[in-house]
């Protein structure tokens, strides 16, 4: 059960993430969604909490490549 502080990391990950690859919030979350990052951020929470937003945007951006996603 994910606590009220994973739940703001989770939307802090997906804004920045929508911020730096140049799209709205809610297409984020949908791509995030369907290559896999969402279910990497709360399967890896216990370390990815501990690294920088840049670097959870550069781990979700490799981890939907190897699930089929074409956002660089």
């Amino acid at each position: 059960m994910e606590t009220v502080k994973q739940v703001h990391y989770y939307i802090m990950c997906v804004s920045l993430f929508a911020k730096l690859k140049g799209i709205g919030p809610k297409e984020a979350f949908n791509y995030l969604n369907e290559y896999k990052g969402i279910d990497f951020l709360v399967e890896c929470y216990d370390a990815e909490h501990t690294l920088s937003l840049d670097d959870a945007v550069d781990d979700l951006t490799v981890v939907c490549k190897n699930h089929g996603g074409t956002i660089a």
